[in-house]
This record gives C-alpha cells, sequence and structure tokens, in this order.
C-alpha cells in the first residue's frame, strides 16, 4: 500500500503549525471544510443532496460579516466583529456563529418568496396580499405610499430597499429562533454567544433618541433598532424613556404581527408584516427616504446609501439571495411560493430586460451551458469529470456524445408550528479548543504534506530526466505531473462513486485474504478430492472429499504493484477511460487494504517552449505523505496523444527499485500508441523490446484490454493480457492474477 512517512510529516507539522497566523487559520480550506461538514449534516437530514459551499475570506475593510446565496455561504472572518474578540477560541465561536445564522437562512429562508414580493412592490401590487388597514391614518399613509412611488423611479428604488430591510429583520428573528430551537449544540451554543454581543452592542431608546438629535441617525432607523431587538432578543433596551415614547409605541402596536412573524412557519406571514410595517411607519420612512435622497440623485446610489444607513444597526446582517430553503415538509417549514407562481415572476423580468440586453448573450450562455455539461454520465459510477482544460470528454459510443439530462424537484411542504422553551439553559460545548486544535493539526499537516509533495515533484522529475529512453525518443523531454493540493471537488467526485467501486474490492480481498492466512499459518486441510492421506472421520461422505494433508506455514512473497494508465484521446471513445479510472480506483483500493505496495501513473503527450513533451501523471506513488491518492485518481482523463514506450519504461525502472520480490506492472491501453513520429509497428517494436528487457529484471507485465482492443494488445503484449470491460467480473480475474504472480 501507500505507506505514509509519519515521523517526517509529524516533524514538519510541528515547525509548520508554530507559523500558523489567525489569518491563515480563519481562511483556510480546512476551517471551511470543518463548517462544510456541520452545513452537510444538518441538511442531510432533509434530504438535500447538494453540498452548501463555505468561503472563508480576510477583508478588515469591508463592513459585511457574512452572507448567503443559499448555495454558498460567505463569512469575512477579517471583520472587526471577529477580530475585536481576544483569544483564537472566542473568534472561533464567533465565526461560527455567524455561520450558524447564514445556515439557519440556508436552512429556512425562502428567497425566491422574498424576491417575488419585492418585484410586486415595484408593479404596484401589494404581495401576498394587502395589509389590514384599520385607522383612517392606515388608509391615508397606503394612498400617500402608492403616490410616493410613481412620482420618482428613485423614490420606488427607496421604497424597495426598505422593504428588503424590514424581511431581512423579521427574517433574522425567524431563522436564530429555529436554529436554537432545532439544534441546541454546537450551532445553538455559537449562536447565542454573537447574540449576546449584539445586545450589548444595541443602543438603549434613550442613546437611539440623542442620535437623532446629532443628525446621525433618524426617527425610522430608530423604529426598527427597536423591532430588531424585540423580534431577536424579545427585548427592548428602554433606557431612561417611558413606554408611551413613539419608537415604542410603534413597536407594541405591532406586537401581534411581530411575534407571528418570527414563529410562523410560512414567509407570507412577515411579508404580510413587512406591508403593514409601510403603512404604519409611512411617514417617518418618507422622512427618512427624502434625507438620504438630497445626499445622492442616482437611483442606484440611494438604495446603496439606504442599505449603507440600516445596515449600521447593530444586530442586523445582509440581506441573502437564493431559492427555496433546504427544509422541507419534515421540519414544518412551508413554501410560500409555488414554482409556478415564480416562474411567471421570472418571465416577466426576463420580458422587461429582453429589449436591454445585448444580441448573443443567450447563445453565449447556452454555449457555456453546453460546455459544462460535456462529460455528464448518466450510467451511475462509471464516469468522472472530464470538464478540466486540456481533457477529452468521454463518451458512451464511437465519437458520440451522451445527452445531457437534468432532474429538477420542487419542495412544497405544508403545516408545521414553532415552540420556544422559555426555561431552556444553553449547553455548553467543551471541545472548542479540542476542535481547534484538531484544525490546527489538519492545517500543519496539509502544509508539510503540500511541502514534501512538491520536494517529491522535483526529484521525480530529475530521476524522469536522468532515465536512458532510447533513440526512438531522442530529443523528447519528460515532464512529471502531480496534484500536490487535491481540489475538494475530487473528493466530492470520489465519495459519490467509490461505495459501488469499494464494493467490488472487498469482494477481491474476500476471496484471497483467506488463502493468504492460511498460507501464512499453515495447519491441516481437510475436505479434499485426493491426496496421500485419507480422513478417517470424512468416510461417511458420498462426494468423494475424504482426504487431507498438512500444510507447513509458508512466507507468502512480498508483492509490489505498477499501475500505467493511456490517457490518450482515443481513450475517450466507448468509455475506455471510465473504464480504465474504474479499474485504478478498484486496484487501489485493493492494494491499499491487503498491504501491497502500489504506484498508479496515468501518461500523455504536450508541448512546451522546450519542444514534445511526454507528460506523466502521478495519482498514487509507494510512499504516501499524506491520504488523498484515492482522490487524485478522479483525474484521470483522455487528453493528447501518446508515446506508450517513454511512460512505461519510466515506470517500470521505477518499480524495478523496489525490494518485493514480486513486482508486477499492469498497463491499461487501447493498443494504439500515437505520436508525432512514434507510430505503428516501429512504436510496437520499441514497446516489445522495453517488455522484454524488464522481464530480465524481474517485473511481471500484464496488459488490460477493454473491449475490441484486446488483438492489438494481444500482437504487443503477446498472451498476457486482461480483459477488464466487465467490471464485474474484475475482481475473479484479479484474484487469479495476483495468486499466480505471489504462487499460492
Amino acid at each position: 500500500m501507500a505507506r505514509a512517512n509519519h515521523k517526517l510529516v509529524k516533524r514538519l507539522m510541528n515547525e509548520k503549525r508554530s507559523h500558523i497566523t489567525d489569518r491563515q487559520f480563519f481562511t483556510s480550506r480546512m476551517l471551511a471544510g470543518h463548517f462544510e461538514d456541520m452545513a452537510a449534516a444538518q441538511t442531510r437530514r432533509y434530504k438535500y443532496d447538494r453540498r452548501v459551499r463555505v468561503q472563508l475570506d480576510w477583508n478588515p475593510k469591508s463592513e459585511e460579516a457574512a452572507y448567503t446565496d443559499n448555495q454558498k455561504i460567505y463569512i469575512n472572518t477579517g471583520n472587526p466583529y471577529v477580530t475585536d474578540e481576544r483569544g483564537r477560541q472566542n473568534r472561533y465561536w464567533m465565526v461560527c456563529g455567524l455561520f450558524a445564522h447564514e445556515l439557519g437562512h440556508v436552512l429556512y429562508t425562502d428567497f425566491l418568496t422574498s424576491q417575488t414580493h419585492l418585484n410586486n412592490l415595484e408593479r404596484g401590487i401589494w404581495y401576498p396580499a394587502p395589509p389590514a388597514l384599520r385607522t383612517s391614518s392606515d388608509f391615508a399613509n397606503e394612498k400617500a405610499l402608492w403616490a410616493y412611488t410613481k412620482a420618482d423611479p428613485r423614490n420606488l428604488k427607496a421604497v424597495r430597499t426598505v422593504a428588503d430591510y424590514i424581511g431581512n429583520l423579521l427574517e433574522d428573528g425567524y431563522i436564530e429562533n429555529r436554529v436554537l430551537a432545532d439544534f441546541p449544540g454546537t450551532l445553538g451554543y455559537s449562536l447565542e454567544t454573537i447574540r449576546k454581543k449584539q445586545l450589548d452592542e444595541m443602543h438603549t431608546v434613550t442613546r437611539l433618541k440623542e442620535l437623532e438629535d446629532d443628525g446621525q441617525s433618524t426617527v425610522f432607523q430608530s423604529i426598527l433598532q427597536v423591532m430588531l431587538s424585540y423580534v431577536k432578543f424579545r427585548e427592548v433596551k428602554y433606557g431612561d424613556e417611558p413606554l408611551s415614547d413613539l419608537r415604542i409605541k410603534t413597536t407594541f402596536d405591532l406586537i401581534r404581527e411581530l411575534d407571528q412573524a418570527v414563529s410562523d412557519y410560512s414567509v407570507k406571514t412577515r411579508l404580510d408584516t413587512v406591508n403593514l410595517i409601510l403603512v404604519r411607519c409611512w411617514e417617518y420612512i418618507q422622512e427618512f427616504c427624502e434625507l438620504l435622497k438630497k445626499r445622492t440623485e442616482e437611483a442606484e446610489a440611494l438604495a446603496e446609501s439606504i442599505g449603507k444607513a440600516l445596515g449600521s444597526m447593530a444586530g442586523t446582517t445582509a440581506a441573502g439571495t437564493g431559492g427555496t430553503p433546504v427544509a422541507g415538509s419534515g421540519s414544518g417549514s412551508v413554501s410560500a411560493v409555488s414554482h409556478a407562481e415564480a416562474s411567471d415572476d421570472a418571465e416577466n423580468e426576463e420580458s422587461e430586460k429582453e429589449d436591454d440586453e445585448p444580441a448573443g448573450d443567450d447563445e453565449e450562455q447556452e454555449k457555456l451551458e453546453s460546455d459544462s455539461n460535456n462529460g455528464e454520465d448518466s450510467t451511475g459510477f462509471l464516469t468522472g469529470s472530464a470538464g478540466n482544460e486540456g481533457k477529452q470528454p468521454v463518451s458512451e459510443g464511437e465519437d458520440g456524445r451522451i445527452p445531457y439530462h437534468q432532474t429538477d424537484s420542487v419542495s412544497e411542504p405544508v403545516g408545521g408550528t414553532v415552540e420556544r422553551d422559555e426555561e431552556y439553559k444553553r449547553e455548553r460545548y467543551d471541545k472548542a479548543a479540542s476542535d481547534i486544535d484538531r484544525i490546527l493539526d489538519k492545517m500543519a499537516e496539509k502544509a508539510a504534506c503540500g511541502q514534501l509533495e512538491n520536494e517529491r515533484l522535483s526529484e521525480l522529475n530529475e530521476v524522469a530526466n536522468n532515465i536512458a529512453y532510447g533513440d526512438i525518443h531522442k530529443g523528447v523531454n519528460i515532464s512529471i505531473k502531480r496534484i500536490t493540493d487535491v481540489d475538494p471537488d475530487l473528493v466530492e467526485q470520489y465519495d459519490n462513486i467509490a461505495p459501488r467501486l469499494v464494493a467490488i474490492s472487498k469482494q477481491l480481498q474476500r476471496s484471497i485474504i483467506k488463502q493468504l492466512k492460511e498460507h501464512r499459518q499453515g495447519g491441516k486441510q481437510t475436505g479434499l478430492m485426493m491426496g496421500r492421506r485419507m480422513d478417517s472421520h470424512a468416510l461417511c461422505r458420498n462426494d468423494g472429499k475424504v482426504f487431507y494433508k498438512n500444510s507447513l506455514p509458508t512466507d507468502i512473497p512480498e508483492l509490489a504493484v505498477g499501475l500505467l494508465l493511456d490517457e490518450s484521446g482515443s481513450m475517450g471513445c466507448s468509455d475506455r477511460c471510465t473504464y480504465a479510472r474504474a479499474a485504478a480506483i478498484i486496484l487501489h483500493d485493493f492494494c491499499d487494504a491487503l498491504e501491497i505496495p502500489v504506484m498508479v501513473y496515468g501518461h500523455s503527450t504536450g508541448s512546451s517552449s522546450r519542444g514534445p513533451t511526454v507528460e506523466l501523471y502521478s495519482y498514487a506513488e509507494f510512499d504516501a505523505f499524506d491520504q488523498d491518492d484515492r482522490f487524485r485518481l478522479m483525474d484521470v482523463s483522455a487528453r493528447r496523444n501518446n508515446r506508450d514506450g517513454a511512460a512505461l519504461r519510466f515506470v517500470a525502472e521505477q518499480l524495478s527499485k523496489r525490494p518485493e520480490e514480486v513486482k508486477l506492472l499492469i498497463l491499461v491501453s487501447d493498443g494504439q500508441p500515437a505520436d508525432c513520429g512514434y507510430d505503428g509497428t516501429a512504436a510496437e517494436e520499441d514497446l516489445r523490446g522495453i517488455k522484454q528487457e524488464y522481464q530480465r529484471k524481474g517485473i511481471a507485465f500484464v496488459a488490460a484490454a477493454i473491449g475490441d482492443d484486446k488483438p492489438s494488445i494481444q500482437r504487443i503484449y503477446g498472451d498476457s493480457f486482461l480483459d477488464i470491460t466487465d467490471l464485474e467480473q474484475l475482481p475473479v480475474k484479479l484474484t487469479a492474477m495476483v495468486k499466480k504472480h505471489i504462487r499460492i
């Protein structure tokens, strides 16, 4: 198996860890992956099959702390809200609290319905329903509101922005209540931590009035601050003001609607409350908008100014965007708008924009979508990714492509209630320090492995350029390529297909482990059809298995395996590289489980400033610094030409240096060497010569063929070939091959 040099990695880990700064820690992919795993654990309960991504940045100059688009959660870990805390553990809790808040939006917020509300507001329509007007002031305010929006496009933009922030305010109160009720552990504790800081920072009503007098705020901003304090914390900081104060009274007049808004699963209830607040507070909203209008002339600038003014309130977060929430009927959430309604709104918006869009945008978008779908395969576990630059997509048949197929689903949950336990005591989480230590260890290990991988890559290139490849490859450059930092997408792709392929590997392991154990331990073997000794206890059997023999313990010869994959362009037809990738994953898992050293390489060609180049792709090495080789195998793809002889000689040379008694080199190819000046009978003769040379050095060759490639493989490598077209038969064939070469 790929044996890790733990001592070397551990030493470098200790060196790297002592130099990890807060900025490195809080923007690391490790910490982002930690939060992504937390999100996956919560979203899987709702049968959500798309992984929520987390992006951690460090931007101290940005006022934004966190937001989400329902697919990715963005957190600015350099925001003063985080950096003002002392100690890495306290800062971790703040970041985790921001994550918990945004995850609440992903789980419970229906952004699509909120967008529909704003779109209808721009058209002069109340959505989902007109507000309940009770007094003459309400009727007068509604009339004044619509008149104001029609008078000036800037007015409409301002009212829309205000409505968006009111909706976000109510949504924040709703989703935080849900998170605290549903996730009392790490997420709940971290959210409580950040909420405590937000509540401490909120001004009293007395202080809000002082800010108004100084011209730093308006009555409407103060009213919103009081409402936010109530919907999030069920608390209003009065200061020295009586309950009859305008700001307090306005909030208490709406208290029944506010309570219902933050407890009802339906987003429509919150939108109804937004509409009512717009009407009830119109006098102060208009004053606020007019004040900011004096500072700007453009509608977009006005909206930005309003957003900045309202976003500066303590306890607010940036408004998110996206679609329907993750949580379905199992969580009791209600999708407040059907996809039909959303589709109608989208169509209306598109029709309004068509005249403004430049010609060719649709064609460009279709091209991008088509390009992004190339290589997707509906056949299941065999297909990996083939969308990277320089790689050819895998097709089901010769020169064909599998048609793109997309499936959409819609969640329309109904019913449900929310209950808040006022006597609940938060559960302290005592593993915060160990969690951070674990992430720091991972970061240090990753940095150490990255350094060792870069050093090894330099050594491999040096070794490759010191090998004599023969006159036929004279003037051709050799380049070793290896992924030093495995992309999370490769991990996700591997995790999606691995269970079905590893199951084949486990079947293969079971068939050989028992025999290996028997040979190492020795003992009495009974139930044999023939032999020199008869078992008297088995004479009653009718099947003739009455013989036995005593086997002495024997040492099984140690085995090392090298696998070389052809990654030429022709491997993209008839799913050749797909079968090659799958076979590599199975073989690697098999060898890893049985502690058999294994090396996996792919090869193709390219060009550089130095001229033609043989490109060797290192997927798995005998000595591993990390445990990511299995993920690197997902990068196997059809690429360009193939100069098999140079690649075969490099891998055979590396394998010949191994100390194991038995060395097995498996080739997966279509039997068609093809490069500039390297093809036909001359190329095949070069391959036969390399095989014979290294056979004399003790390397056993097995050439794997896929489908119609068997005649070509036989012609080049002789009868020692393996048909891997049927992966279901691969365990039996690999078992027989391994038995043959270790003689059991």
